[in-house]
């Protein structure tokens, strides 16, 4: 398995197409417009907030200019910091990647004003297509088929209530001003539209400035396909295939593909496919669109020769790497050359769909909690070993066709804290194959060997989504990820984990406060004179239980015998690899970890210079599973207990926690208030989504915060109490008494105390 190399679309010419081209945008995508550029012998600029002032996209670029602050409004969508940062490197034109200002005709208007090619089309386009209610009543008369509904400027919700029995339900609320699915809502019943209006228009005038919505009809198992087109200035207008989108959640792609397994299925997905291409040209023409655009359409599963167009992206797509791996077109090149005046090279006989890609967005967030996205540092990465190279191309010779090829776009880097003012997707990884089957086998190969720890990701639930039954057959719709989550089982913290991290805390302290040889109290093999007893290690797991783990012998020294909990003693070993991983053989099975340890201090811990003392919390990765385990002391280890028999057993938590860093943007209840179990009484924006925190059970509420405030993760918001009994005092007592018992604890637990 290779990462591939691509094959040129055109000569590389004989000077730079532009001097400088500024990247206004961050992430994975600033990197990948900067792969091209260096390519083609153009000088980079970046821009960064303040929060991404030691990104990737930073370091890899020329040079690089601070914008303001990390809240994107006062940075990345601030047009004169973008003017004035051009000013600032030479710029001549700006690629303005995706997200953003890409679809901003206000930016494309300034950069126009102030001399500055904006790599991207023009400001008809851009003011046509960025205004889906425009952009539907413009392409009926150009031969573009549109989803029934409703949409005309300046609705007020009592006209988009009273429209809704014409258009139907269960239908769709989608913001004109919208993007990348964000702000969508489905109402399924009429007596729900009112107070979702409320909560779309809420989200649309946070994340676009325009509050103004639209109505849909909700095709029933629809397929998202879209077509990607290429124009340049001199009237030349080409497809490049479609791309198959349906794996989506929350309004959100999750997984991408080229060619559609739909179209590839059909008898007549050739002319279907011609049928679509020449749609999406038509809706680029009739704009007179230049560079690379998408047009996306909604096609029925039962009648799949009939298309509707949703709506066109003017500008690159997250998911275009399959596009160039099955056509060996380097879109973001042909964005640079057009918006430098070269014509298309390329012809429509020219494109031909070779094999099958699939690409897997890596978000951070968990997904076992509704998909919450997730912050934190990156303490350990290793994702798909290589170098750093152009987009990929079909394959070069038979060896690489069996081996399936292997593209990750990504913008992490050891050491990057992750905001929570920003998309949560932080990388890609694109998989080539012969076909279909191939492309996913090898897709799922480069999964199991992702590594980011200290970050929660989804990349466990990618594998599990790309290895379904009905995601292998192709069965897809947009609502296949709500359907199956419930049916999928998430890999849980077991005693190989729970062994693995005691073994290597134990090893840890032992390696920087050596045992004597002999002495009063302790032997070189880590038996005490005078006690049988083994030492105990207390790990913390993520739902606020506790897992014990008694370990005999030196766990630095080699073999050891092991407990967990009130389990038998078994056979065990942890073998340190070179790049931090460590392989667990416990009753004669043996497992490979990755292992990232968090220690308290300044101090950075490595393998060849570790930290005296164990760390305070270490985490663990093997085949795209990732876990967080607490290295608890006995204070931290008694809290744990005290909190789990202060409510009754399998009773909710009382405590309403922000899920995350974010902003109060309403509160629906009031101090006092009586609630219902799953009653909304809050609602937090973070990583340009709101989340909506519910009552984990009934009872009288008492909130702590208002709207507006700013939130820390973990911070209670609310608190529940129910009607019923605290726990009596004596179970509090057998607790305590619980945590005290006989086996002696390790040498940091006592320490710490």
């Amino acid at each position: 398995m290779t990462i591939s190399s691509p094959t040129a679309t055109s000569a590389t010419p004989t000077k730079p197409l532009f001097g400088t081209v500024l990247v206004a945008n961050r992430g994975e995508i600033a990197c990948r417009v900067i792969r091209t550029l260096r390519a083609l012998g153009i000088r980079s600029a970046a821009v960064y907030s303040d929060a991404d002032a030691g990104a990737r996209h930073v370091r890899e670029a020329d040079v690089a200019v601070r914008i303001g602050p990390a809240a994107a409004a006062e940075s990345y969508l601030k047009i004169g910091a973008i003017i004035q940062a051009c000013r600032d490197t030479g710029a001549e034109a700006v690629h303005p990647g995706y997200g953003f200002l890409s679809e901003n005709v206000d930016f494309a208007r300034a950069l126009e004003k102030a001399g500055i090619t904006f790599i991207g089309p023009g400001v008809e386009a851009l003011n046509v297509m960025g205004d889906k209610i425009r952009s539907k009543n413009h392409v009926t008369g150009y031969g573009v088929p549109v989803v029934p509904g409703i949409a005309e400027p300046g609705m007020t919700d009592a006209r988009l209530i009273e429209a809704s029995t014409g258009v139907g339900f269960p239908l769709l609320i989608k913001p004109s001003a919208g993007g990348g699915g964000k702000g969508m809502h489905i109402v399924e019943r009429p007596e729900d539209l009112e107070a979702t209006l409320a909560t779309a228009r809420r989200v649309a005038a946070s994340a676009f400035g325009d509050d103004t919505l639209f109505l849909e009809r909700l095709v029933l198992t629809p397929r998202h396909i879209e077509v990607q087109v290429l124009a340049d200035n001199h009237g030349n207008v080409i497809h490049l295939g479609e791309r198959e989108c349906s794996l989506q959640r929350r309004h959100q792609k999750v997984i991408e593909e080229a060619p559609s397994p739909l179209l590839e299925s059909l008898p007549d997905g050739a002319e279907i496919r011609a049928r679509l291409g020449e749609a999406a040209c038509n809706a680029a023409r009739s704009v007179h669109y230049s560079g690379a655009g998408t047009v996306e359409f909604l096609v029925s599963d039962n009648a799949p020769d009939e298309f509707f167009f949703m709506e066109m992206n003017t500008r690159l797509q997250v998911e275009h790497p399959v596009t160039e791996m099955v056509t060996g077109v380097d879109l973001v090149e042909w964005q640079v050359r057009i918006a430098a005046g070269e014509k298309l090279t390329v012809r429509q006989d020219d494109v031909v769909l070779t094999g099958h890609a699939v690409e897997a967005r890596v978000y951070a967030e968990i997904p076992e909690r509704n998909f919450m996205p997730s912050t934190g540092t990156v303490l350990l990465l290793d994702e798909i070993p290589g170098p750093a190279q152009r987009p990929s191309a079909p394959p070069r010779n038979e060896a690489e066709t069996a081996r399936g090829r292997i593209r990750v776009d990504s913008a992490l880097i050891e050491g990057l804290e992750l905001s929570a003012s920003y998309d949560p997707m932080i990388s890609k990884v694109i998989a080539w194959g012969k076909h279909r089957t191939a492309a996913l086998d090898t897709l799922d190969e480069a999964l199991a060997g992702y590594t980011a720890l200290g970050v929660d990701t989804n990349v466990e639930y990618l594998r599990l989504l790309i290895n379904d039954a009905d995601v292998r057959a192709g069965r897809l719709d947009t609502g296949l990820i709500e359907r199956k989550m419930p049916d999928f089982s998430f890999r849980r913290v077991g005693d190989f984990e729970l062994v693995a991290s005691a073994l290597y805390a134990l090893a840890m302290t032992e390696q920087n406060n050596p045992v004597p040889a002999a002495g009063p109290w302790q032997r070189g093999d880590g038996w005490r004179l005078g006690a049988r007893a083994p030492w105990r290690v207390s790990l913390g797991t993520s739902d606020g239980g506790i897992g014990t783990v008694g370990v005999t012998g030196r766990a630095a020294g080699g073999p050891v015998l092991v407990s967990v909990g009130d389990g038998p003693q078994r056979p065990a070993s942890l073998q340190f690899l070179r790049r931090s991983g460590a392989v667990l053989t416990l009753d004669g099975e043996t497992r490979t970890y990755s292992l990232a340890p968090v220690y308290t201090g300044p101090v950075t811990p490595s393998w060849s210079n570790p930290v005296p003392g164990a760390p305070t919390e270490l985490f663990l990765g093997s085949e795209g599973w990732s876990c967080r385990l607490e290295v608890l002391t006995r204070e931290s280890r008694l809290d744990r207990v005290l909190a789990a028999i202060e409510r009754e057993e399998g009773a909710a938590d009382p405590a309403v926690r922000s899920p995350m860093p974010g902003t109060v943007v309403s509160v629906s209840v009031s101090n006092g208030d009586t609630v219902t179990a799953g009653q909304v009484l809050l609602s937090v924006e973070a990583m340009k989504m709101e989340h909506q925190l519910v009552a984990p059970l009934a009872g009288t509420v008492h909130i702590s915060i208002s709207s507006g405030d700013l939130v820390k993760p973990d911070q209670v918001l609310a608190t529940i109490h129910p009607a019923v009994p605290a726990a009596a005092p004596q179970a509090v007592d057998a607790a305590e008494d619980a945590a005290e018992d006989a086996i002696e604890e390790a040498p940091w637990a006592r320490s710490n105390t």
